[in-house]
């Protein structure tokens, strides 16, 4: 775009900050929970975070928040670092919120020290009846006013592994009768007897997200720590931290979170559809996961440039899938090898042919900046067509094969239907053409002229393929918002399968990494399923917004 962009709020913080000399050098980071794959509303955090160190200079840290060990796996870290690769963004350190368990556990003892923190045995439900409401303060535990001596002695036993799961907790001692319900006295570590995937059974005390998650940020420089609006409630709780600790002050921000129709964000869902097999996998081409938009065909600008569009904002909004899909679209005009694939293949055979076979020259792609090449395509007299194509009694404005009627063949020929074959049940199994042969493709002389182009392939040429029809996952714009249950809105019809559809020879030297249009039919790239006996391509999306919203 070539007009200068207005900043967003993030930005215009940033400028500000670097201009007035509050921060010499700014350093962002991206913190992901290593407890799912990483989906849609990510690559936004993501573009967010590393683009703001593009742009501005710095460096941007990835770092896990790896607190839970009873849902992290090392899967799902390998597959968060593939993500951002793939975006195009490199981080300056790979760091762990495990690396600072040591520092944490004395940041604890710090608090506890300064009469900030002390040890509670109260039951969950005992807790919560304490916390109060919204409108009613909350009452002390029984146990807030512990001497500091008290207090270290337990919480060094708890990490000593002497008591089970649950039996204590550590809280900061803070406000009960705050109206922000997070300030009154938060839980900040927990015993949880687990095997870390870093860090193996060192410990069986883990800090809560909050505890762990600003100090982090201070202990690597962040500058800007940017949140969803769901994290406004915990700036209080992550400045008090901050604070009491006396350490480097990061900053948290908050902007609006990515929304988008006809899915679900939660990974807590997500992970509902893969355990219950509803979809193949976290990389099932329909998830709004990155690994599932890669391996559908989107790419890494589409996705980026989506990002861009949609903006960064202080208020809630839900984005339209078709957005999305148009980014992916212009993206793929631009690059994408156009090529012939029939879907619903019905035979065509043109009965005065008798050259038997001769090689065509078809353009890859006309939108390329570089022209795009071309390649040669095998012709011959029997070929496949569309059924839908053909129509036995033609309706108004067709302009494609009916008995009598002519078209053109893609890069090749002006045909005309003579004749068709039935088979017992009344179905149109071949269609029988003479072709117009002064009509060639670049070198048509024969004066005629016809409204309708078809594609084909070569039926002694033609490679089988198996083809994978993704439409959106959920029939509800908004399944999450539905009465009942969320899975109760999957589409029946998000993916069909069409197993014997025709491909032109060229195809085989498919590779994971290109996309193709298949001429009429839409955006399509090779799948992770195929062997050298058996090609899959899933469709990224159709030519056209084809989407009909529900009544």
């Amino acid at each position: 775009m070539s007009e200068e962009k207005s900043l967003n709020f993030i930005e215009e913080i940033v400028e500000n900050d670097l201009n007035s000399g509050k921060y010499e050098t700014l350093v962002t980071r991206f913190p992901p929970e290593p407890n799912g794959y990483l989906h849609i509303g990510h690559a936004k955090a993501i573009c967010l975070n590393f683009g703001l160190t593009q742009k501005y200079g710095g460096y941007t840290n990835l770092r896990f928040d790896d607190t839970n060990p009873v849902t992290e796996k090392t899967e799902y870290v390998n597959s968060q670092q593939e993500d951002i690769k793939w975006l195009g963004f490199n981080w300056k350190n790979e760091l762990y919120a495990s690396d600072y368990f040591d520092e944490l556990y004395s940041f604890a003892v710090k608090l506890i020290e300064k009469g900030l923190a002390y040890v509670d045995e109260s039951s969950a439900d005992e807790i919560a009846a304490l916390k109060g409401t919204p409108t009613e303060p909350g009452q002390d535990s029984p146990y807030r006013n512990r001497s500091v001596e008290e207090n270290l002695n337990i919480f060094t036993r708890m990490k000593n592994g002497e008591f089970a799961d649950g039996a204590y907790i550590l809280r900061a001692k803070i406000d009960m009768a705050s109206p922000n319900m997070l300030m009154r006295d938060p839980i900040i570590y927990r015993i949880k007897h687990a095997e870390h995937h870093r860090t193996g059974n060192k410990w069986c005390i883990y800090p809560m997200y909050d505890f762990a998650h600003g100090q982090s940020d201070s202990i690597e420089n962040i500058t800007h720590s940017i949140c969803t609006l769901e994290y406004v409630s915990h700036r209080e709780l992550y400045d008090w931290f901050i604070e009491q600790l006396e350490i480097f002050p990061s900053k948290q921000y908050e902007f609006a979170r990515l929304n988008l129709t006809s899915t679900v964000m939660s990974k807590r869902k997500l992970l509902q559809l893969v355990n219950e097999n509803l979809v193949s996998g976290w990389d099932d081409p329909r998830m709004p996961t990155i690994s599932g938009l890669r391996r559908r065909g989107f790419t890494p600008k589409s996705v980026r440039e989506f990002c861009e569009r949609i903006g960064i904002a202080k208020r809630e909004n839900l984005i339209e899938l078709s957005l999305l899909e148009f980014c992916i679209r212009e993206d793929l005009n631009k690059s994408a090898n156009r090529v012939m694939a029939v879907l619903d293949p019905i035979k065509l055979i043109i009965t005065n042919y008798e050259k038997g076979t001769e090689n065509l020259i078809g353009e890859n792609n006309p939108e390329a900046e570089d022209g795009g090449g071309t390649r040669v395509i095998p012709f011959s007299n029997e070929l496949w067509i569309e059924r839908e194509d053909f129509m036995e009694v033609p309706a108004k404005k067709w302009f494609r094969l009916a008995p009598g009627a002519m078209v053109r063949l893609k890069f090749a020929y002006i045909v005309k239907c003579e004749d068709f074959v039935k088979d017992e049940n009344g179905n149109v199994t071949e269609i029988h053409c003479t072709y117009i042969p002064e009509s060639k493709s670049g070198n048509d002389t024969s004066g005629i002229n016809v409204k309708g182009t078809i594609h084909w392939v070569s039926a002694q040429h033609a490679k089988t393929a198996e083809i994978r029809l993704y439409d959106r996952l959920f029939t509800s714009e908004t399944p999450d918002a539905e009465e009942g249950d969320f899975k109760d809105y999957l589409n029946p019809e998000s993916l069909t399968i069409l197993p014997n559809a025709y491909i032109e020879p060229a195809l085989t030297d498919a590779d994971l990494d290109s996309r193709y249009q298949f001429i009429r039919k839409g955006y399509f790239c090779l799948d992770k399923d195929s062997t050298t006996d058996k090609l899959v391509f899933n469709r990224t999306v159709t030519l056209k917004d084809t989407f009909k919203k529900p009544n």
